[in-house]
């Protein structure tokens, strides 16, 4: 699952490095550069918001949170500032704040505790992977078409979460065979064509492609 991140910051320059590394974290990021623009879009969905406190116009991170509150009681936000002031901290957590950095800040840093908080929030689901119609719990090994539980064989299930693991990877009938059976498998690997075969008569909103003379790949 992906997660969104809103990030309200007016300097550009940092809006855009932050945006980056939380992209090249594994997140979406929708930014704003003022509060106007977070607040008229404050019914977007999201997994997180960064607000800057202080803002060109007149609407401020304080603002914005009561804004999110009102919609959203429990929806993690972290908040940045130039000032290094006990009381921006004390609103802050007083608001419903769950972090709060101060500028200037390491983006690596702050991209670790964006980590943490999803992690600590959204923990129920970090095991499940949605496709097309089907929710998939890593976890639990269960697959739901819809609501309707779809039973699995255990290398059906190996089979299946290494392909959405590694969405739009090809693999060789070897690769698979290593990864599935194991090394010390030495039988044909005609067996990965007859579990491919039996997946997708399990899960035929599966996209999984066949790469002919080398193998498949899941897009």
């Amino acid at each position: 699952m992906k997660y969104t991140i809103v990030l309200v910051e007016d300097e550009k320059s940092l809006n855009n490095i932050i945006k980056t590394y939380l992209e090249n974290a594994g997140y979406n990021v929708i930014s704003f550069y003022n509060g106007t623009d977070a607040i008229n879009n404050i019914d977007i969905e999201a997994h997180l918001w960064i607000l800057d406190i202080m803002l060109p116009d007149d609407i401020n991170g304080y603002d914005i949170i009561k804004k999110i509150r009102e919609k959203n009681e429990i929806m993690p936000v972290i908040f940045t500032s130039a000032r290094d002031k006990d009381l921006d901290k004390i609103i802050g957590l007083e608001l419903g704040s769950d972090d709060y950095l101060t500028k200037p800040y390491s983006p690596k840093e702050l991209v670790l505790r964006v980590n943490n908080i999803i992690k600590r929030v959204y923990s129920s689901d970090m095991s499940k992977i949605k496709y097309n119609n089907y929710t998939i719990d890593l976890e639990k090994r269960i697959v739901l078409d819809n609501d309707k539980e779809v039973n699995l064989t255990t290398l059906e299930f190996d089979l299946l979460k290494m392909f959405l693991t590694n969405k739009n990877k090809s693999f060789s009938r070897d690769d698979i065979l290593t990864i599935i059976w194991g090394e010390n498998y030495f039988g044909t690997d005609r067996v990965v064509d007859d579990l491919i075969r039996r997946l997708r008569k399990k899960l035929p909103n599966l996209n999984i492609n066949t790469m002919y003379g080398y193998g498949y790949r899941l897009t």
